[in-house]
């Protein structure tokens, strides 16, 4: 009896390999894009925060290298693979309540666009998807 069934585990296991092979690399890539999110929201929070502490209209070049390479001189490689300065637009300052009157400044990345290690796999198409806009406001004390 045992004899007819050699070899068994080896054939189920050649037919499950690819649905294991895809599954690793979905978490895979969903893990990649999950902290290409989180690092992109937290560098755009620390751009929101320097600006805050700037008069009105003024950092904006700092802000923007803070958000790409996370220092406000611009130097080193990018946060995220892809994100260049093109993809933060210029902060906008704005006011609101009456009184006091607070200041508010607000910057985001818009047009980010995450690259899959592998666009597709098996015959399935992974691709590469855009990020929504990624923003943060935040009150100005001058």
């Amino acid at each position: 009896m045992t004899s007819r069934q050699n070899g068994v585990a080896l054939v189920e296991f050649a037919l499950i390999l690819p649905l294991l092979l895809i599954l690793t690399f979905i978490v895979t890539e969903f893990g990649r894009a999950l902290y290409q999110y989180n690092t992109i929201t937290k560098s755009v929070r620390d751009a929101a925060r320097y600006l805050s502490m700037q008069p009105p209209n003024t950092g904006t070049a700092q802000a923007r290298n803070l958000v790409v390479y996370g220092n406000t001189a611009g130097t080193g490689n990018p946060l995220a693979l892809g994100l260049t300065a093109a993809n933060v637009p210029d902060p906008t300052w704005t006011q609101a309540g009456t009184y006091p009157v607070m200041n508010l400044v607000t910057i985001s990345v818009t047009g980010y666009t995450f690259r899959s290690m592998m666009p597709s796999a098996f015959g399935i198409n992974f691709g590469n998807f855009a990020f929504s806009p990624i923003s943060a406001t935040m009150r100005s004390p001058l």
